[in-house]
């Protein structure tokens, strides 16, 4: 045999088997097992595997589609994050529109609660002050389906929906162990993002001044809120901001910029995402005038990263109760199913280095509010603290 000929047989076999090595990559099924085993990760064979045989052998009929749809959960819930969840398509776009703002709904905020979702506050003239639902109410169902172990923001947004169509709420009243059902009609609800009011106190004007969300532009209008206060010649402020889930993690900073005209506010560090540091943006009020922030278990995220910057800078005292425990970092990820996935990319730290965890921000001062009073203890708390600042 000649060389060239030599050369050219091996070159032949050498693309016969690149051939036969591609084909057979595509197609692991088609290797014997134990080269299959060997060589071949075949979790996509497995997991259709598993599926075929759960529908075809089941005792009960069981679709496809849910196989597949809990199956892409369990996968997520494998992290045992409790923030990075999959959104079925069949769920995305209310959940897209509960994270942009969209207030399509009947007018409560929630907490997250083991069994559900805990209700917080119920605004005037909404279906859910119309139905009689108060705070403490915890909702354990949305038409018909459990929501335990869900997300908050899945739950809410099986309950957020287009303006004029229903939705039906189990509820359990605080000390009741009967649940009772409520149709509710969804309307659009015009938040009143930041509210302000100037109260005398020991003969002395102070403002307390809340804010409900950390959507864009937020903090202009609590801005607008903070000037009409000290053009009422108030002396110290009190910054409710009791129930606020939180929002963009740029409006916590122009929000803390309010009241600090300089330095740290918050630090995003991630495994895969580089770190940075958000300053404070100039433009502040008189950093002499007194600051009390007011929080409970429902101020989260955006709230949390405000509270603990103003604290760290020693701009302001923090009243109430504990935080919600939230100092992590959400992307959205679209899928090729029409699903998303919000996953937990990164870790917030306030500028004393402290990350906001799942044991939330202490107060300086313990305040708690009682529900079934017409009297707000904690903001009376919240006031004595200021004058006290004052002297």
């Amino acid at each position: 045999m000649t060389p060239i000929r030599g050369f050219a047989l091996a070159l032949t076999g050498l693309l016969i088997a690149l051939a036969i090595g591609l084909w057979l990559g595509g197609h692991p099924t088609s290797l014997p097992g134990f080269l299959r085993d060997t060589f071949v990760e075949d979790d996509h064979a497995l997991h259709a595997e598993v599926i075929d045989t759960i529908e075809d052998n089941y005792y009960r009929k069981v679709s496809k589609d849910t196989l597949e749809q809990q199956s892409l959960r369990g996968i997520v819930e494998a992290l045992h994050d409790p923030f990075s969840h999959y959104v079925s398509p069949s769920e995305a776009e209310r959940f897209r529109e509960s994270i942009q703002g969209e207030f399509e709904g009947v007018g409560m905020t929630v907490e997250e609660h083991r069994r559900g979702l805990r209700v917080l506050t119920v605004f005037q003239n909404t279906p859910a002050r119309r139905a009689g639902i108060g705070p403490g109410d915890l909702i354990i169902a949305v038409n018909g389906r459990s929501i335990a172990g869900l997300a908050s923001d899945v739950a809410t947004a099986r309950i957020k929906g287009p303006a004029g169509t229903s939705v039906r709420l189990r509820l359990l009243k605080p000390g009741s162990k009967k649940p009772r059902d409520l149709a509710l009609r969804r309307r659009r609800i015009e938040l009143p993002v930041a509210q302000g009011r100037v109260a005398m106190r020991d003969g002395r004007k102070l403002a307390v001044i809340r804010l409900l969300s950390f959507t864009t532009g937020s903090h202009g209008l609590l801005r607008r809120q903070v000037d009409r206060a000290l053009d009422r010649v108030a002396k110290g402020i009190v910054l409710d901001l009791r129930g606020n889930g939180g929002g963009l993690l740029r409006e916590a900073v122009l929000v803390s910029s309010i009241f600090v005209q300089s330095g740290d506010i918050v630090s995003v560090r991630g495994r895969k995402r580089r770190n940075r540091t958000e300053t404070a943006v100039g433009d502040a009020i008189d950093e002499r005038i007194p600051l009390v922030v007011l929080v409970d278990r429902g101020s989260a995220s955006a709230s949390e990263i405000t509270t603990g910057a103003l604290r760290d800078r020693g701009r302001a005292t923090v009243v109430g109760t504990r935080t919600f425990g939230k100092g992590l970092v959400q992307e959205v990820e679209p899928l090729a199913n029409g699903g998303v996935l919000d996953i937990t990319v990164a870790k917030y730290y306030l500028p004393d280095g402290e990350t906001i965890t799942r044991a939330g921000l202490r107060p300086q001062v313990p305040a708690r509010d009682n529900p079934r009073t017409r009297r707000d203890e904690a903001l009376s708390v919240a006031f004595d603290t200021l004058l006290r600042k004052r002297r």
